[in-house]
């Protein structure tokens, strides 16, 4: 079992490093990718401070409790999009019956899918949720705390992103549906909880779990929580486990295209 597990870690990190490599062909466009990204991110920063110059406080946060938060959100999509950014286009393998060439392979399927492409300017996302942390609020603790949070919310990200994704193997034409989700859980990152009040707030930690993405973190990172932190590593591991268990109940249903494209 361990072996096994070994096995397919080492093939996901293969799939990992051939897709960046195959990124960085032409190396200007990837560097112009990356430093494009960040900057885009880096322009929020005036717009909180500017709205912290009007009010100090917002929803129970202060300036720089918010950019950590904004740090926090960057660095889970950001390493959810260079490792398994395929997740965030699951509908439309499954309607369009591109699953072809992943089902004939000796590995996991879903794994095989989600890691079968990168993207580079989420690396951006990535180096800009450090720099934030380092600029804001860093300890050689929060830098720990921090890579296990993206860690652990780049893997809640995506296996949400794979249970609205493999809604396509039941309901037509989903794509919609999927994409606004997965846009809500990326939207919702960016703001404090504090602003958001009994049913939204129950649904940030239910249906669409952004609490657990970030919110819970934030406040881990603050003040420390050993019985939270272990709350959030037992939502990671369930979410993962329904993923898993959707998608290949899911892959039941699926319609084959007879389109078997080779990947290089």
């Amino acid at each position: 079992m361990l072996t096994e597990v070994k096995n397919q870690l080492h093939v996901i990190l293969l799939s990992v490093k051939y897709n960046i490599m195959r990124e960085m062909t032409n190396r200007v466009t990837f560097l112009m990718n990356v430093s494009f990204m960040m900057l885009n991110n880096a322009a929020f920063i005036i717009q909180w401070m500017l709205l912290f110059r009007l009010k100090s406080d917002i929803g129970g946060y202060g300036l720089n409790d918010v950019m950590v938060l904004w740090g926090l959100s960057a660095g889970t999509f950001g390493l959810a999009h260079v490792f398994f950014h395929r997740a965030f286009s699951l509908p439309d393998l499954i309607i369009h019956g591109k699953l072809d060439s992943f089902l004939v392979q000796p590995k996991s399927v879903l794994l095989s899918v989600i890691t079968s492409a990168t993207s580079s300017s989420a690396i951006g996302d990535i180096i800009y949720g450090y720099m934030i942390l380092t600029i804001f609020n860093f300890s050689f603790s929060n830098l720990l705390l921090f890579t296990l949070f993206i860690i652990l919310g780049a893997l809640i990200l995506t296996a949400y992103a794979v249970i609205v994704g493999s809604l396509s193997f039941w309901i037509l034409r989903s794509e919609m549906l999927s994409e606004n989700l997965n846009n809500i859980m990326v939207n919702f990152q960016t703001y404090p909880d504090g602003i958001f009040k009994n049913v939204i707030r129950f649904l940030l930690y239910t249906l669409v779990p952004v609490g657990f993405v970030v919110y819970q973190p934030l406040k881990i990172i603050l003040h420390f929580n050993l019985m939270a932190c272990l709350g959030v590593l037992a939502f990671t591991i369930g979410i993962c486990l329904l993923a898993f268990f959707v998608f290949y109940r899911g892959l039941r249903r699926y319609t084959s295209s007879s389109l078997m494209s080779a990947r290089i």
